[in-house]
């Protein structure tokens, strides 16, 4: 039985990949940042052996020390934040924030799993990068960015890893947009302060009416693309570098990737 550690799995797209893994021959550390959200998934995943509930906040030297005494065979790096707002005026707080929780701190614990795995030889770290790492998203620069560094550093991991005498594989995992609640708050988040004052203050309700039309337009209420693409990386004993969808986008962000 393969174990298998999973970051940011209280919600969303993961917490759908966990409720297909449960059932299959692994073992599932599920981690959730809060307390709260641990009792939560305790409750929820009470009734199976094959899982233990952990809280892991990733930024949080301490939590990720836990990770140090537990064998891992996969890890699925999913942990994430968004913050939005116009880069010319965006606190940077808030961008060095959104860096160290979606790029940082997720590789701290990429480094932390991969000490146990080059020792055995193998492994797989699977790591939740974004479409938007490609689709440069207006007023969502932040994100976009840090979207787009997980992609390069998986990349040249996966690289570097080639070099040892190891079966380690590195998958990087491209979602468009599906309707989980994240994209409407990353979205609304800008206006707690550029509502205030900004330079953009005439343009507000334009740019409001877009990003609902953009995301009433896009967004996927079904999951089962993406949710698909990640159990395939997990179960493949030959797992693809990259495995992205809905397909319609997926194609959509290479179009745009080429004039970029």
């Amino acid at each position: 039985m393969k174990n298998i550690l999973i970051t940011g799995a209280r919600s969303g797209i993961i917490n759908k990949v966990c409720d297909k893994l449960i059932d299959k021959n692994y073992f599932l550390y599920i981690t959730v940042h809060t307390n709260s959200e641990l009792k939560i998934v305790e409750k929820k995943y009470k009734k199976y052996n094959n899982v233990k509930c952990l809280k892991l906040d990733i930024t949080n030297i301490e939590d990720r020390k836990q990770l140090e005494n537990i064998d891992i065979d996969i890890l699925i790096s999913n942990a994430a934040i968004a913050e939005s707002g116009s880069i010319s005026e965006i606190d940077m707080n808030k961008v060095r924030n959104n860096f160290e929780v979606n790029v940082f701190s997720n590789f701290e614990i990429v480094q932390i799993v991969l000490k146990n795995m080059i020792k055995k030889g193998k492994g797989k770290v699977i790591i939740m990068a974004s479409l938007a790492g490609i689709i440069p998203i207006p007023f969502l620069g932040s994100y976009c960015a840090t979207k787009a560094s997980i992609i390069k550093l998986s990349e040249c991991l996966n690289l570097e890893l080639k070099l040892l005498d190891s079966n380690i594989n590195v998958s990087i995992i491209k979602p468009g947009l599906y309707k989980t609640g994240f994209n409407k708050l990353a979205f609304d988040k800008k206006y707690d302060w550029m509502d205030t004052d900004s330079y953009f203050k005439y343009h507000l309700d334009l740019i409001r009416k877009s990003e609902n039309i953009f995301l009433t337009l896009f967004e996927k209420n079904n999951l089962n693309s993406i949710v698909r693409k990640i159990v395939k990386a997990v179960d493949s004993n030959n797992p693809r570098l990259f495995y992205s969808a809905p397909f319609s986008q997926s194609v959509f962000a290479k179009i745009i990737s080429l004039f970029y």
